[in-house]
């Protein structure tokens, strides 16, 4: 069914639009703020003092990932708040829709950054690289390149 044939008002479109993308936002919300609550924690366990370097540079750019996609998926709720009766609903879906998939782009980074903290802790920095680089890749194919290709093909 295409736009046209929903017979809906701009104003009913972008209402539709907006109930959707919140609807999606509210699936990733609590995981990624549980990450993030596990990550910040984590420095303060006792085996977190023997990682290398390296290992903490990870750390760091998996935090920081995990907290940029927990701004930017909650970020639609504090625009759409501030610009709520302004009519701006327009620029609060567009803008909700970019925020959501920066939000989701950091969240892969983070899962990523995660996994190889993870198979780096069990089985050592072979596997880790191994299953990072796994991961990255599924995230990538099914969070990206699947759905875009299936945008482009005709119905």
């Amino acid at each position: 069914m295409t736009v046209d044939e929903r017979h809906e008002t701009d104003t009913e479109r972008l209402d539709r639009n907006w109930g959707s993308l919140i609807q999606e936002l509210r699936v990733v919300e609590t995981g990624v703020q549980f990450l993030t609550g596990f990550l910040l924690v984590l420095p303060f366990q006792t085996g977190f003092a023997v990682l290398s370097h390296p290992l903490r540079l990870v750390y760091l750019v998996t935090v920081g990932a995990s907290i940029g996609a927990t701004v930017f998926i909650v970020a639609p709720v504090s625009w759409h708040r501030i610009l709520f009766r302004r009519h701006r609903l327009g620029h609060v879906v567009s803008t909700a829709h970019r925020c959501a998939m920066t939000g989701l782009g950091l969240l892969g980074v983070a899962m990523t950054g995660v996994i190889l903290l993870v198979f780096h802790t069990v089985l050592g920095p072979v596997a880790a690289v191994v299953a990072g680089a796994v991961a990255a890749v599924l995230f990538a194919a099914v969070w990206l390149i699947m759905p875009w290709r299936w945008r482009r093909t005709p119905r």
